[in-house]
This record gives structure tokens, sequence and C-alpha cells, in this order.
């Protein structure tokens, strides 16, 4: 069985934002089998990462940033402004899709762990999210 859906992600500006919760919802008739998310956008990725620290994100965050930083002079894309061509590069340095194993129902992450879109961009979006489920 393939099932399929797109799950809508309002984003504030950069950041993390969790989706676990979303994802799970899609689940109540899966048992055993495999969930895959892809992520429509070149500005944002999907990670698995810490669920239970802020301090976590704001430090990937904070490390991201260092390393890409927004107006760089070295980009020659700047269409959307000076965070535009660094969010591509962030959304390059990360991921666009992710699979997840479901077992009894359930997502089966790590104790720690949960699934977050990561927007890139300074300002608000609308994020498109597939999540395909395998069973």
């Amino acid at each position: 069985m393939l099932f399929s859906k797109a799950i809508s992600c309002r984003t504030r500006g950069r950041g993390l934002y969790d989706l676990t919760d979303t994802v799970q919802a899609l689940l109540p008739h899966v048992e055993e089998g495999l969930c895959h998310l892809f992520i429509h956008h070149t500005s944002a990725s999907l990670v698995i990462t810490e669920n239970a620290d802020r301090a976590v994100h704001e430090d990937l965050e904070r490390f991201l940033g260092a390393l890409v930083m927004d107006g760089d002079p070295r980009f020659a894309h700047v269409a959307e402004g000076p965070d535009d061509m660094s969010a591509h590069v962030r959304s390059v340095l990360t991921q666009t899709e992710l699979n997840v194993p479901v077992r009894g129902g359930r997502l089966d992450l790590g104790t720690w762990q949960g699934i977050y879109l990561w927007e890139h961009r300074t300002s608000a979006h609308t994020r498109k999210v597939t999540c395909s489920l395998l069973a």
C-alpha cells in the first residue's frame, strides 16, 4: 500500500519547525512500513535532530550562520535579498528528503529525535512537504 499526502507548514522565518506530530497523525492505519518525506523548496530543508533542548536548535543555527553568511559578497544570486543565496547553500548542505521507519503504528524515532523543517529564509513562508507512506 502506498499513501501520499502534502503537509503545509507556515514558518515565521529562519529556524526549526517541529513536524513530528503532524507526520505521526498521518499514520493511524500503518502498522509497519516506511515514511518518506520530501520538501518542495530550495531554501528550506528537512532534518532529524534533538527534540528536548532548544539550545541544540540555537547552536545549529549559529553554526550554520557562521558557515554560510547572509550577504556574502561571493554570491551573485541576490534576486530576493541578502538571505537568498545563503538559504540555497544551507539547503544543499542539509537535506531535502528523509526516510523514517514505522513500527507499531508509530514513527520509529529515537528517544530524543524529532522531524523538523529548517527554514533558511529570514522572512515567513508557507512550505510544502510530501509525506509518502509505504506499508
